[in-house]
């Protein structure tokens, strides 16, 4: 082995002997910090004029990626971002939802009518027999059932108070609400 070989060997051991090193002081910094959280909780609490010290990395990995992104308010996007950076978020949003929505209709669709297609000719061959008369019973008793719930249509709380929320954001955010409809209607027609 050559002398530049040698010393290339011994500054790799160094190197990860102090990688190790720090990796190992970096534990020892959680388990003390973890011990003296515990240490407070235990004690009724975090005193008042205490300092508390943040691992950022510990933190940052325990939040979640919709809080890295958009931070902690959960005010409207009104407030956060410009008049651009909405229209840009509820266009591609708008869009990727539309797109998806036509592609799912148009699965959905197929696999309805080339269902009714095979009862079709499943009927027309004789392997299925259709009670026409027990059809058009069932169908009357629909009929009657709709005009029922629709004469007395009041919604429940429940429904108007997701209702009232569901205004209240398109208010709040009429300008994020506009790029998704045209980014929806654009992603319906790609």
């Amino acid at each position: 082995m050559g002398e530049e070989e040698e010393e290339e060997l011994v500054s790799r051991v160094q190197l990860r002997s102090c990688a190790s090193l720090i990796r190992q002081q970096q534990e020892a910094k959680r388990r003390r910090w973890a011990r003296q959280r515990a240490r407070g909780m235990a004690a009724g609490g975090a005193k008042k004029d205490s300092c508390e010290v943040l691992d950022l990395a510990e933190y940052t990995k325990n939040q979640p990626w919709w809080r890295k992104l958009f931070g902690r308010s959960s005010g409207s996007s009104a407030e956060k971002y410009n008049v651009a950076t909405q229209l840009v978020i509820g266009g591609v949003t708008g869009w990727c939802t539309g797109f998806i929505f036509q592609k799912v209709g148009k699965l959905a669709a197929t696999a309805v009518g080339g269902g009714f297609f095979l009862l079709q000719i499943a009927n027309h061959t004789g392997y299925i027999k259709v009670d026409w008369k027990l059809v058009e019973q069932d169908v009357s008793k629909a009929k009657e059932q709709l005009k029922f719930h629709s004469s007395g249509s009041k919604l429940t709380p429940k429904v108007k108070s997701r209702v009232d929320e569901v205004i209240t954001f398109l208010k709040k955010n009429v300008i994020l609400t506009g790029g998704f409809a045209g980014g929806f209607l654009l992603g319906m027609s790609s």
